[in-house]
């Protein structure tokens, strides 16, 4: 009995590789087929049994030249292949006469039992066919005993050799008539990994040990026999050849195994929550604190994060007045969307500088948990983005940009990869055609991704319902303010403090204690001098004009005052900023800013380049700088906040003020963190004080959409990119989309005349008029979109449409559909002569209309221009029907009869300056030479660099237009960054323009590798004013654009070696598929 114990014990205790076992291959008898016999029979039955009542079957894997041939077990050791043979071919011997049918129930019941408490674990996995009870066992001796009925595609696994030994031995049982030994279904593999507990065995061992062990020679001779042949037979044929399986099935078990591990991967790492910081790491808390300062979170923002919408992944709209602390919130949603649930993410935000900002912010963040941060802004950006296998993408992008993107993904198919959407400054969607676009991004990410989550934020909010019903969103709010916000008007020499307790809606503060002379209360009746001189040097201010010119003469002004103490405040850093700003201007400086400077003064608006305003804004936010005049676009655009906000004016132009501006340029008074205050101070005169008074206690005006208002860049648009999507074809599904989107929850408010079904159709009738949509043949024949009105029906919800080739390149060109017919005709007018001398003709095809619409020619520079022009470049003119006879007349001031296209005028006399400018990259010169802003010349130059992408993606949707292809790659380089080659790949990094390259690149700073390398402290040290965050931010940002380039190569790599999913014979899978 010892001996059999030991012997079972050694047989449980060899080492398992999980592959099948034989016990799959033949059923095992049930109860009542044996019958008494020898008792040690019985224990080799018991102890067999075992091993065969619960198998642990894996997928097959094709076993190579050097692999073990004989199954899951050392090869000849007693716990073999072979024992299973030995044991199973014991089974088979059993004469029926020679068992106890008692006996062996019982002693299955102890060990099912004993299996039972032990809880083994059963997995399934793929498409396997499931764990079947032996019914015929079940029945016949009452307990339930598990068994695995295998496919016919199992033995295919396995060498030929043992094949053919196992159908003689399978043979030659039945004709012993001992067994009939069963069918094999046909049905596929199940994989089941289970492991039988320690105290089981034990606990069977014990069971078999209490059995006396008596075995006859002859049984003992028959065995030994069989062994023998067998472990002849299978030495014998170890290097047999195995049946050859085809490649695509080899193929089809290896993408199925791949997707497996693929599954279980994402299975292990599903948990959102990855650590104590709102579900995400406690590295991105300490970053926060290492980048930004930020220690701990306002009681609002925790609310805010820890909202059930939030956690559910709801739709959410989120409200608080400026300097409250949106964006901290949205940042830590958007890395929980990156890294918790492995999405990618889109960032919404209204101006390129503020898309440049938030890009050098959170690059930082990129490189040190492992994401891609990705602009979106000008002529930057990939459509559609490269898809990333590991790494997830944070893309930021202007209103315009992020419809491309979107559409982009919705055309491959990929929306459901977005996992966020984060809209700042949500109330824009109700301002001109900029909110147009913002609407139909949005329409388009609810109508086509349910799993997309959404998130809106503004300070200035009013009619929310109806942002709520078109997001399906929850709403949050708060009047939270870090710093509290006092708000004062003057009128004269008093000052009046808001108070909407108060009858009138003011209460008097005081009166200004300030000395004026005569000459002084001339100059500035407003008292602006006192005002400023009440904060400055000591604390910041601002001051809001409403012109720019009015900028630089309050600017000057006020400078003309301040005593000259205040020119010893920092006076070497001043003196640092005057001397970088001629560096970036090859040595101009604006007179004004020369002036106003040295006493810690400037302006601030759109006339300033973006280098200048960079350096201006840097110089503000460290206080070399105390105070900016500047125009209301600097309240929506790059944060600078101030200790006082002064308000020249109720007025931007020449429009009474809005209480959203009101709201969003006194929001800038008071910065946390610093001032325990902070002031707002609006200037008024008695005419405008009723106005005034009524601007104070109204509410924020309503967004309303604009979708309707301007149609072709509106309406007409949406429609046409949602046939060429194919989100919505026919007419039922554009109406059913339209009622969706948020001009469709206002209709009621905003129709009047006509319904929501009758501008539906009317547009759908102009875009088929203009030759961008088709109608179907169906609608041709029954006269639908004729000048008769269609009514609702159910023959009318299905008339349908595709796109044509110009509609599909004016959608992919995101051109503007009043110019697509225009620029079709230019670019097949350039085809019959384009003049390649020069790049004048390709120029003029790629500078803007709107801004050649709004242009007004200096007609006495045009005509020296003109006379400037080589015989080739004058060839060019002609051609677009410019002649030099016309702008002469034009010049002398002569009347012309004769009709000419002004548009095509004044197009042209843009694509000069835009042409001089390619050829001396000096926008100093350019714009003495032009008598225009260098702002406006830089604005100018971004458009069309913009444009000229656009164009380019135009003409690719047209093979006629091949020849432009290539020609605009290189162009819309020149126009993207207009500098000398060698600065280009240093202008690539976010942040880093024209004259900060320059000062890199003298430093030896000339490739982006050099700059991802870059030690900032010593970029401190060897570039003139560079702040330390700066240069932190720029070394993060070439880091980050470093990486997406090598992980984009890579990516090729991998796209080149990797099996084609459409390869010949390849089914796709259902994951492929999905």
């Amino acid at each position: 009995m010892d001996e059999g114990a030991s012997r079972i014990r050694r047989r449980v205790s060899f080492r398992k590789r999980n592959r099948p076992s034989l016990g799959i291959i033949f059923a095992a008898p049930t109860a009542v087929e044996l019958k008494p016999g020898d008792e040690e029979d019985e224990e080799e039955m018991v102890s067999g049994s075992q091993r065969r009542k619960i198998v642990g079957v894996q997928p097959v894997e094709n076993n190579g030249s050097e692999e073990d041939m004989f199954g899951d077990y050392d090869s000849f050791a007693e716990n073999s292949f072979l024992a299973q043979v030995d044991d199973l071919e014991q089974k088979y011997m059993q004469l029926p006469e020679n068992r106890k049918r008692d006996t062996d129930i019982a002693i299955e019941d102890l060990c099912s039992e004993s299996i039972t408490r032990n809880k083994l674990s059963i997995t399934t996995v793929g498409s396997f066919t499931e764990l079947k009870t032996d019914e015929h066992t079940k029945n016949q001796s009452g307990h339930e005993a598990v068994s695995i009925e295998p496919g016919a595609d199992l033995l295919c696994e396995l060498p030929s050799s043992q094949i053919l030994y196992f159908e003689n031995l399978q043979n030659s049982l039945n004709d012993l008539g001992d067994q009939s030994a069963k069918d094999w279904d046909s049905s596929s593999h199940k994989t089941v990994n289970e492991e039988l507990p320690h105290n089981t065995v034990e606990h069977c061992q014990r069971i078999d040990e209490s059995f006396p062990k008596v075995r006859t020679s002859s049984d003992v001779n028959r065995r030994k026999s069989l062994k023998d042949h067998l472990k002849s037979t299978m030495t014998g044929n170890a290097k047999a050849q195995t049946p050859v399986f085809s490649r695509t099935k080899q193929l089809k078990e290896n993408l199925l195994s791949e997707e497996i591990n693929v599954a279980k991967k994402t299975i292990a790492s599903s948990s959102d929550d990855l650590g104590p910081f709102y579900s995400l790491p406690s590295k991105v808390r300490d970053l926060y604190v290492q980048f930004k300062g930020i220690e701990k979170l306002y009681e609002w923002q925790h609310t805010c994060l820890t909202l059930n919408s939030v956690q559910e992944r709801k739709n959410l709209i989120y409200s608080l007045p400026t300097s409250g602390g949106k964006t901290l919130v949205a940042e830590i949603l958007m890395l929980q969307e990156l890294l918790c649930r492995r999405k990618d993410v889109l960032m919404i935000l209204p101006y390129v500088a503020i898309v440049q900002e938030k890009i050098s912010g959170l690059s930082s963040f990129g490189i040190e948990l492992g994401f891609f941060v990705e602009e979106y802004a000008g002529s930057k950006g990939r459509f559609p983005p490269i898809k990333r296998r590991e790494k997830k993408s944070l893309y930021i992008a202007t209103i315009e940009k992020g419809h491309g993107l979107v559409n982009s993904l919705i055309e491959t198919g990929r929306i459901s990869s977005l996992g966020l959407v984060v809209v700042d400054e949500l109330h824009m969607i109700g301002e001109g055609s900029r909110g147009a676009v913002l609407e139909m991004t949005l329409a388009k990410i609810l109508y086509t991704s349910k799993t997309t989550q959404i998130i809106g934020m503004s300070a200035t909010l009013n009619n929310v319902e109806d942002l709520q019903e078109f997001l399906q969103a929850e709403y949050y709010t708060s009047q939270f303010r870090p710093v509290e916000l006092k708000e004062y008007l003057k009128i004269n020499d008093a000052i009046y403090e808001v108070n909407s307790k108060a009858e009138n809606g003011m209460t008097f503060s005081r009166l200004l204690n300030y000395k004026y002379s005569d000459t002084l209360k001339k100059m500035d009746p407003d008292h602006l001098v006192a005002l400023v001189t009440e904060v400055i040097p000591n604390y910041s201010c601002l001051v809001f004009c409403p012109t720019k010119k009015n900028c630089e003469n309050v600017a000057e002004m006020i400078c003309k005052f301040l005593s000259k103490e205040y020119m010893k405040y920092r006076e070497k850093e001043k003196q640092e900023v005057i001397k970088n700003l001629k560096n970036i201007s090859n040595g101009n400086l604006c007179p004004v800013l020369k002036h106003t400077i040295p006493l810690g003064v400037a302006y601030h608006h759109s006339g300033l380049t973006s280098d200048e305003k960079k350096l201006l804004e840097e110089a503000y936010s460290t206080g070399v700088l105390c105070l900016l005049t500047c125009t209301s676009t600097l309240a929506a655009g790059v944060n600078l906040p101030a200790r006082r906000v002064i308000l020249r004016a109720p007025y931007v132009a020449k429009e009474f003020l809005k209480r959203n501006q009101y709201k969003q340029m006194i929001g800038r008074a008071g910065r946390a963190g610093i001032d325990s205050t902070g002031e707002s101070i609006l200037i008024l005169q008695e005419k405008d004080k009723p106005q005034v008074l009524e601007l104070i206690s109204r509410p924020l005006e309503n967004c309303y959409s604009h979708l309707v208002q301007d149609f072709s860049k509106g309406i007409q648009t949406l429609f046409l990119s949602l046939i060429g999507l194919k989100i919505a074809t026919n007419l039922g599904d554009i109406y059913h989309f339209m009622n969706g989107t948020f001009f469709g929850v206002q209709q009621k408010i905003l129709l009047k005349e006509k319904s929501l079904w009758e501008i539906t159709v009317e547009s759908l009738r102009y875009l088929t008029e203009k030759g961008l949509l088709q109608r179907d043949t169906i609608l041709t024949e029954k006269g639908v979109l004729q000048k008769d009105a269609i009514y609702k029906s159910e023959e009318a919800f299905q008339y349908s449409f595709h796109i044509t080739k110009l509609g599909r390149a004016s959608f992919k060109g995101t051109i503007d559909l009043a110019y697509c017919n225009v620029l079709y005709r230019d670019l097949k007018k350039g085809l019959e002569g384009l003049v390649l001398e020069s790049l004048l003709h390709l120029i003029y095809l790629t500078t803007p209309y709107d801004m050649a619409s709004q242009c007004d020619p200096d007609w006495m520079i045009y005509f020296i221009q003109f006379g400037q022009l080589s015989p080739a470049e004058q060839n060019a003119a002609n051609l677009v029907g410019v002649s030099e006879n016309y702008i002469g007349k034009k010049a002398s001031g002569q009347t012309i009869k004769k009709k000419v296209d002004k548009d095509v005028i004044n197009r042209l006399y843009l694509s000069f300056v835009l042409y001089t400018l390619l050829k001396e990259t000096n926008i100093w010169s350019v714009s003495e030479k032009f008598n225009m802003p260098r702002g406006y010349i830089q604005n100018l130059l971004t458009a069309a660099a913009t444009f000229s992408s656009c164009v380019l993606h135009f003409c690719e949707e047209l093979e006629e237009f091949w020849v432009y292809r290539a020609l605009l790659v290189e162009l819309n380089k020149k126009l993207t960054y207009c500098v000398k080659a060698e600065l280009i790949p240093l202008m690539e990094v976010t942040g880093v323009l024209e004259g900060r390259a320059k000062q890199l690149y003298d430093a030896g700073y000339k490739s982006l590798t050099h700059l991802a390398n870059a030690d900032p402290e010593v970029l401190i040290r060897t570039i003139d004013h560079l702040s330390r965050r700066q240069a932190k931010q720029i070394v993060s940002s070439a880091k980050m654009l470093l990486h997406e380039k090598a992980e984009a190569l890579q990516e090729e790599v991998e796209e080149l070696l990797r099996l084609p999913s459409d390869f010949p014979g390849i089914v796709a899978s259902p994951i492929e598929k999905a």
